[in-house]
């Protein structure tokens, strides 16, 4: 068990991101379809074989667990998986335990996740105008999103705004976006459409908005100075000299970050996706099921599934057509 996670490539594996459900209160245009089937909640890990899976990967070297959907905060007794994992904070063995959100259930929960040891949030927020966010979130509310983010800052969580660049939808908010995040001091990340799963009449290519193209337009306004800074994660970040805003940029179609990949996704259900972009995957909810008492053929499937990890993701638009298409959506793998 002391033995890191070491992939095919030399990648230490340290960062996983958990689906803890495929389930939402929104349907955003690029993420679901709006009449979405779900799992059934027998397939789904109970909230203490989630604790027992998480466990185990911090037991074999992960030292970051970001919790992801869905909509992490709409399953049932969450806080209750949050609590169990404080200890491994405490412990030390885990540096840092953070979520993804769309922020709906913030004002309800944000003084429990400090509580548990949360200190960042992301928060998936696209666009400021509150017709716009309707149409594209199709069942969320930005009043509702906007007292999360208040009450996740008076919680004493540091909040980063992650916001899909859509072209011809947010291209005419990104001066806005930018300067509320700088009056609020949060970090703002940008990230290109990705092709996952079937949205039904959305287009990809008609959404994709080229973050070269973005970062060009905000370089007609401020200086950009690139960091070297990683978080553990795929985006690259510039500061902004003149307000010394931090800005990030995750780029899987025009520049492929797989070269220092950290990280693995575990669904709700058990699955091991060794890489966003690819297919494979490995089952682990059989050997933790079949092994109630021993975590050992567990670690072995999960050393087995890390030696598969594959070099990187096949993502590609550059010929008009959405290439490495994945079929499953983003609420399914974590967003």
């Amino acid at each position: 068990m002391t033995t890191p996670l070491i992939d095919p490539f030399q990648r230490a594996i340290s960062y996983l991101r958990v689906s803890v459900t495929d389930r939402c209160d929104f349907r955003c245009v690029y993420c679901m379809s709006e009449n979405m089937t779900f799992l059934p909640k027998k397939e789904l890990l109970t909230l203490e074989e989630l604790d027992r899976m998480c466990t185990t990967f911090v037991h074999l070297g992960v030292e970051k667990l970001r919790i992801t959907g869905g909509e992490p905060l709409v399953r049932k007794g969450i806080m209750t998986f949050f609590d169990a994992m404080t200890r491994h904070l405490d412990s030390g063995a885990l540096k840092e335990l953070t979520l993804t959100t769309n922020g709906s259930q913030l004002e309800r929960f944000a003084a429990d996740l400090y509580a548990a040891g949360v200190r960042r949030v992301n928060i998936s927020l696209d666009t400021l105008d509150e017709k716009k966010f309707a149409d594209i979130t199709r069942w969320g509310r930005l009043p509702q999103v906007m007292r999360g983010i208040d009450a996740a800052q008076k919680a004493g969580l540091r909040v980063k705004i992650n916001t899909v660049a859509l072209k011809g939808f947010n291209e005419d908010e990104l001066f806005t976006l930018v300067d509320w995040c700088a009056s609020r001091d949060m970090d703002l990340t940008f990230i290109e459409v990705m092709p996952m799963g079937d949205i039904g009449n959305e287009n990809r290519l008609d959404q994709y908005w080229k973050l070269s193209d973005l970062r060009q337009r905000l370089a007609e306004r401020f200086i950009l100075r690139d960091l070297a800074e990683r978080t553990g994660g795929p985006a690259r970040y510039v500061e902004l000299t003149e307000t010394r805003q931090k800005i990030g940029f995750i780029t899987p179609l025009t520049h492929n970050f797989c070269e220092s990949c950290n990280r693995v996704r575990l669904t709700c259900t058990g699955e091991l996706y060794m890489c966003l972009g690819q297919e494979d995957m490995a089952d682990l909810r059989a050997p933790l099921r079949n092994n109630p008492g021993d975590d050992a053929p567990l670690q072995d499937a999960i050393r087995a599934a890390i030696a598969l990890k594959p070099k990187g993701h096949d993502f590609d638009y550059s010929r008009q057509v959405v290439d490495g298409k994945m079929s499953r959506h983003m609420s399914h793998t974590g967003g």
